[in-house]
Order: structure tokens, then C-alpha cells, then sequence
């Protein structure tokens, strides 16, 4: 395979059909950009997303999440609504026999656009300006979903289908849970490896960092505004609470070491981001509301990083003359996922890296994402070891005026089809 890499003429192919259709992978993405789909409406554009699949002669298996079921598995967390009208979907190509399989994981929900203020244009306008389609889930990560699909469906309109099964997984509820891509390993799909479209500049990324939600309830004394002197105040405690979290992410920063992530202060996040205190602008506040979160990179104890928090508090709290009796309460709540890697050396790493090089003549980055990613239950539970690689910018994902590059959802297009091309063709290990 390796020896006749450069000399292979359907690479070329691969590479000008691409080429070719770049204004069809825009409408692509302009298509799927202008269907609103905050997570909990993803309805339409998994409808949209079945449609252009069954179109284009896939094998497309919708299925609907079973909520009771979700809850038994140990990587379910908490969530406030089931999955009622929001399906997921796994698209097949088949292969002709012996190669390795695919599946390539993405997710269509987006974060809300609020009431659009701080947009240039609408936040679902899919508008093109400067070479970069704009509009909330260009880069988070419809881009990723597109370039996985255009992949295979340009492989297979040149005939190229590959020998192992190509599987394109479209989820829900990435931006709460993940609980699409669990519910995706729940049904039994797996893979010999994985690739996710996530948010990565184009970087080759075998890590993900984890990501932990948290609240702490600081209770003082109530006093009437004219004796306030008498109270012990929410805000003055909880800003005790907020020295406390930074303290921590200074402890952590200066310790927590890993080598796809050489810059500790960016990966290790640990900060209030919420405060809330009081209730009327004449009352004596005495309860707040503390709320954030906590980064964790590979390789650490998550459920650990948790204590170390509920033990900072604990030792702040002593320390203090009414904290020590009235202790502030520590929950995690919402957001809760585990950081996950697989070997830098994994094939599936060098197959990514290597066709990147191909195309671009440059040296791919490797990195860790420094963000979560729904990677870790397929290499957790789904036995499908999963790199990362996108063409949307992690420092992008969320923000107002959210954009895609187009060249490089078009670079992302062409690592997707040659990677595929690769690893698909590749001979498939025996069960012994």
C-alpha cells in the first residue's frame, strides 16, 4: 500500500473531483448552516441529513435515543429532557470486502444565538464574506459533518468504494451530554478506528481534554439592611470562594503535566463563571450562588479532580470563623465529561497525518484539543480508537460571528477522502 502511495493515479482523482465541486460543498454547508439547531431542536436538520444520506445511495439507520435505557449506562450523565423528535443517525457504505472500517462522528446540535445581538448579520445566514462562510455551527461542527460526507460521496461517485465499511455518524446533544455518540455505541456500532470532525484548525489531535461543571452554595447570616453590621455577607464569602477556585488552578497549573499539552495554563481552565448573590438592591445579601468549571486533561483521575475541588473548599471553609460551622456545599452539575486519548503513534494518527502532508506539503500539528469531545465514549466504550481533525478553529466554536474557512473545509474534504481511501483499503486484521 505504502510503496505505490505516490504513484497511486485515483489519488489525483480524488483530489481534482474535489476541486471540481467546491461550489457544490459550499451549498452544502450553506444548506445545512441555515437550519436553525440548538441542541433540543435538531429535528429538521436531521431530517435534512437522512434525506441528502438516502440521496446519495447510502444505507441510513435514524433512530430515536431511548431515554430509560440511556440512563443504565455508566456513561450517561443527568439531563433535564429525553430524546422525543431527535434523532441519530448512522449512514453506511458498504465496502467490497477485506479492508478496515470506518466511523466518522459528528454532531449538528449548536450552542443558542440568544437574541442575535452581537452578530453582523443573522446568525443563520450561512453568508459568505473574505473566503469564510459565517453563521452559528459553520465551524461547530457542520463543516466537520460536511467534509466527512462529501468525502464518501465523491469516493463513491468515482467509483472508489473503498473494501471496509465507511460509517458517517450524525448525533445529537453534543453541547449537553454526548449522549448521541453513547446512544451510537449503545446500538452496537464500532470500528476499527474513528475520526471526528471536531474543531481542530486541521490540526491531527489523539487527545481531548475533559471538562467539569460545578456550583457552590455559600449560606451567610441574614440581616436587615439597617443593621447589616449584624449579617455575614454572601458576596464576601463567595468572594473568598472565588480566591479559592483560582488558588486551585494555580495548584493545578503548576503540576498537572502532559505532553500534548505543553501550555498548562491554557488546557487547565478551573474559574467561577458565574456569581450570583442577593435578591433586591435594599436587602442584606446573605446566600450566593457560585458557578464554573474545571478543564482535565488525559491521564487524570476525573472523579479525583472532583475531590480536590470539594477538599479546597473544605480547607478554605475551615479556616474562615463562619465557614468552619456553615460550610458552603459543593455539587457538580451539568456538563460533566472525561478527557480521553489514544497513542500518538496509532495508525489511524499516521493515516490522518500522512494524507494531510499530501495535500498540503506541510507537517501536520499534532496536538491535544482543548476542548471536550464525544471521542471519549468511543474510545471508552465503543472499542473504536478516534482521532480528531476538523476544519473548524476551537478559538472560534461559540462566539458571535462564528465562521469556516472555506479552504480549509476544502483541505478538510481531501484529508477525509484520502484518509478514507487509506485506511478502508487497508487489509483488515483477522479475528484469531
Amino acid at each position: 500500500m505504502r510503496k505505490n502511495f505516490m504513484t497511486d493515479p485515483n489519488r489525483q482523482k480524488i483530489i481534482d473531483k474535489i476541486e471540481a465541486s467546491r461550489d457544490h460543498a459550499v451549498k452544502l454547508l450553506q444548506d445545512m448552516v441555515t437550519i436553525p439547531s440548538v441542541t433540543g431542536d435538531e429535528a429538521a436538520i436531521q431530517k435534512f441529513m437522512h434525506d441528502y444520506l438516502a440521496g446519495i445511495g447510502l444505507d441510513v439507520d435514524m433512530w430515536e435515543t431511548d431515554w430509560e435505557e440511556l440512563k443504565k449506562h455508566p456513561g450517561y450523565r443527568p439531563v433535564a429532557r429525553g430524546y422525543e423528535g431527535r434523532p441519530n443517525i448512522v449512514a453506511t457504505l458498504k465496502g467490497t470486502g477485506g479492508g478496515k472500517s470506518l466511523l466518522l462522528n459528528g454532531h449538528t446540535d449548536v450552542i443558542p444565538v440568544g437574541d442575535g445581538e452581537g452578530w453582523s448579520d443573522n446568525p443563520w445566514s450561512a453568508s459568505i464574506k473574505d473566503g469564510r462562510i459565517y453563521g452559528r455551527g459553520s465551524c461547530d461542527m457542520k463543516s466537520g459533518v460536511a467534509s466527512h460526507v462529501l468525502a464518501v460521496q465523491y469516493l463513491k461517485e468515482l467509483g472508489l468504494t473503498p473494501k471496509g465499511d465507511v460509517m458517517i455518524n450524525i448525533v445529537i446533544d453534543e453541547e449537553v451530554s454526548g449522549h448521541g455518540t453513547l446512544d451510537t455505541v449503545i446500538r452496537g456500532y464500532k470500528a476499527d478506528a474513528g475520526i471526528s470532525g471536531e474543531t481542530s484548525d486541521l490540526h491531527v489531535q489523539p487527545a481531548c481534554i475533559g471538562r467539569i461543571w460545578f456550583e457552590i452554595e455559600v449560606q451567610g447570616k441574614p440581616a436587615g439592611v439597617q443593621q447589616r453590621y449584624m449579617g455575614i455577607s454572601g458576596i464576601e464569602l463567595g468572594y473568598k470562594i472565588c480566591k479559592a477556585v483560582q488558588e486551585l488552578e494555580d495548584e493545578r497549573v503548576a503540576t498537572v503535566t502532559h505532553p500534548l499539552y505543553p501550555s498548562a495554563i491554557d488546557s487547565l481552565p478551573c474559574l467561577i463563571g458565574s456569581f450570583q448573590a442577593g435578591n433586591y438592591p435594599s436587602a442584606f445579601p446573605a446566600t450566593a450562588l457560585l458557578k464554573g468549571s474545571i478543564g482535565t486533561v488525559p491521564s487524570e483521575d476525573h472523579e479525583g479532580v472532583k475531590q480536590s475541588l470539594v477538599d479546597k473548599i473544605a480547607a478554605v471553609a475551615a479556616e474562615d470563623p463562619w465557614m468552619k460551622d456553615h460550610p458552603p456545599v459543593v455539587r457538580f452539575v451539568g456538563y460533566d465529561a472525561e478527557a480521553s486519548e489514544i497513542p500518538r503513534d496509532h495508525s489511524i494518527v499516521e493515516t490522518v497525518s500522512r494524507t494531510y502532508t499530501e495535500i498540503t506539503g506541510k507537517e501536520p500539528t499534532i496536538s491535544g484539543r482543548q476542548g471536550a469531545a464525544d471521542t471519549r465514549f468511543l474510545n471508552s466504550y465503543g472499542e473504536t480508537p478516534t482521532v480528531i481533525f476538523g476544519p473548524g478553529s476551537t478559538a472560534v466554536m461559540h462566539s458571535n460571528d462564528e465562521y469556516v474557512s472555506i479552504d480549509d473545509y476544502i483541505t478538510s474534504i481531501k484529508v477525509m477522502a484520502l484518509s478514507i481511501y487509506d485506511w478502508c483499503n487497508s487489509e483488515a486484521q483477522k479475528a484469531s
